[in-house]
């Protein structure tokens, strides 16, 4: 375990890290719920927005995880938690910027969604976990 894995800032930091993911896996919940009331209310929606919205809701537990594993001092769960938060807001976003691909209501929840992802991706280089991933 490194030492600042000890360190009462660090922690407190690893608690919004773990919340702003548990954020992402709630409104990646809701998507999918949003999804579902909009196919049975005979509004159109596609495979590929079903597709989606599980995988999304599916990627928030191993996400949490990471994180969980990186406040307990995991250097390779820091360090994939850093990559994963950094990608997949980019990913999220290029997707919903593909003109017809998505309606606006599902991109602007995936957004959000995205948004807790970078809040992470920030958090993971703040001066209090930056040096969390070294050696």
């Amino acid at each position: 375990m490194a030492a600042t894995v000890d360190n009462s800032r660090t922690q407190d930091a690893f608690s919004t890290v773990r919340k702003c993911v548990a954020l992402f896996g709630a409104v990646s919940a809701i998507v999918l719920a949003v999804t579902a009331v909009m196919a049975l209310t005979g509004h159109r929606t596609t495979a590929f927005l079903w597709i989606r919205g599980v995988i999304l809701l599916a990627a928030a537990p191993v996400v949490h995880r990471m994180a969980v594993r990186a406040a307990e001092g995991s250097r390779r769960a820091f360090d994939r938690l850093r990559t994963v938060t950094a990608v997949m807001p980019v990913a999220i976003i290029g997707v919903d910027l593909v003109p017809g691909l998505c309606p606006p209501w599902y991109a602007v929840l995936q957004g959000l969604s995205a948004l807790a992802l970078i809040a992470v991706a920030v958090l993971t280089r703040t001066a209090r976990l930056a040096g969390h991933g070294e050696a």
